[in-house]
């Protein structure tokens, strides 16, 4: 079966025009598999959908058949077809417009050669990016974006994140923690200064919100009798900062902030005043852009290991034979320096930091990162960064 994926561009108004025969079935390339009717498939996907401004994307997405990185993005999601969807770096609002429009626009549209996919359940995530905080963070003073926000972010909503899914989503029951202070944690790894002294003043650590982003529980039903809890989160790039590692530091607690939820930490409390964590028996799966290498990169002190070596942590997928892989990663992606398999690699900057973890008492059948190697169907979807500089992690849930 060839691969269908033209594009015709027009370079004054740049639109895409699609030359693919949706009425013909041998037209449709899935080179992903449909999953068995016992088998649930969930993903992770940095899709870098966020503009310069806020209400960028928004615009873009009215017109989203004109944009060649949107379609690309959305023939990558129908092609793997998850059942669950965790984007990051999609800009937030309120009304879950963006959404819609990438649902009803692009993802439920027969385009490409690819079969339409629509998600009618989505939920959008508040987020730290670009909220202006009431003090001066990075000193300069003047308090503005987007230094002085309490997660990184040129405009209000910036790099946020958001779930799309066939399944009911129990909004009424998440557990969000986009408030809760850095300092609160026990044991906290607070940047100090190279003489000792703590980094941030006392005016700032008083107000300092740990998550980046955003740090949410949303309960995914997938039967009346099961509940699979998708832990979303987008800890802060461990680089970008001094000798005293301050993004690092707090991507390392962004990462803890998990590990304590799922063995229910007391001390946790979150956004509506309900403390600890979850139930030694709940199901879960840990979704999102960890920004964590287990092997390369910039981590403090092994970050991510505190979830892949967590007891309650599914260690086939974790660290065993269904850590997802690729042929694309382990054909083009070696990096100087890099000790790590490249196979492994989830973004083309040569690092393995998106991750789709589920919990020890979760069977999982199958797992992948989508990137076809140069030979293989769909490569043309993520050439040279075409859809994201991040390529989609999936995993197979056998529901029982």
């Amino acid at each position: 079966m060839k691969y269908l994926f033209f594009f015709i561009i027009a370079s004054a108004s740049f639109i895409c025009c699609d030359n693919s025969d949706t009425t013909n079935p041998n037209s449709v390339v899935n080179p992903v598999t449909e999953t068995e009717p016992d088998t649930i498939r969930f993903a992770s996907y940095n899709v870098s959908m966020y503009g310069n401004e806020a209400g960028e994307i928004e615009a873009k997405l009215q017109n989203g058949e004109q944009h060649l990185n949107l379609r690309k993005l959305a023939a990558v999601i129908k092609n793997v077809r998850p059942d669950v969807l965790v984007l990051m770096e999609v800009d937030y609002d309120s009304e879950n417009k963006i959404l819609q429009l990438f649902n009803d626009n692009l993802l439920n549209k027969d385009l490409d050669g690819f079969t339409a996919i629509n998600y009618p359940y989505k939920y959008q995530i508040a987020t730290n990016t670009g909220e202006l905080s009431t003090v001066d963070i990075d000193g300069n003073g003047s308090i503005s974006l987007p230094n002085d926000a309490y997660g990184f972010g040129n405009y209000s909503g910036q790099y946020a994140s958001a779930i799309l899914s066939k399944f009911p989503i129990n909004s009424e029951d998440q557990r969000s923690f986009k408030n809760f202070l850095w300092k609160d944690m026990p044991n906290a790894v607070l940047p100090k200064n190279t003489d000792g002294t703590e980094y941030y003043s006392d005016e700032v650590i008083d107000v300092f919100r740990l998550s980046s982003k955003n740090h949410i529980d949303l309960p995914i039903q997938i039967k009346d009798d099961l509940a699979i809890h998708a832990l979303i989160s987008h800890p802060t790039p461990p680089v970008f900062d001094g000798d005293e590692d301050r993004n690092g530091r707090r991507n390392h607690d962004e990462i803890k902030l998990w590990a304590d939820y799922i063995s229910n930490k007391d001390y946790l409390m979150d956004d509506a005043g309900k403390a600890g964590g979850l139930q030694t028996s709940d199901k879960f799966i840990i979704f999102g852009d960890l920004n964590a290498d287990p092997v390369d990169g910039d981590s403090y002190n092994n970050a991510i290991s505190q979830l892949l070596d967590h007891e309650l942590v599914n260690s086939t997928v974790s660290r065993g034979n269904l850590r997802p892989r690729s042929n694309g990663g382990a054909e083009h992606n070696q990096k100087a320096g890099d000790t790590g398999d490249p196979a492994y690699d989830t973004s083309f900057f040569g690092l393995s930091i998106d991750y789709v973890l589920p919990s020890s008492n979760l069977e999982a059948s199958d797992s992948g990162v989508f990137w076809p190697a140069s030979n293989e169907e769909g490569a043309e979807l993520v050439k040279e960064n075409g859809a994201s500089d991040h390529l989609l992690v999936w995993l197979d849930i056998i529901i029982k």
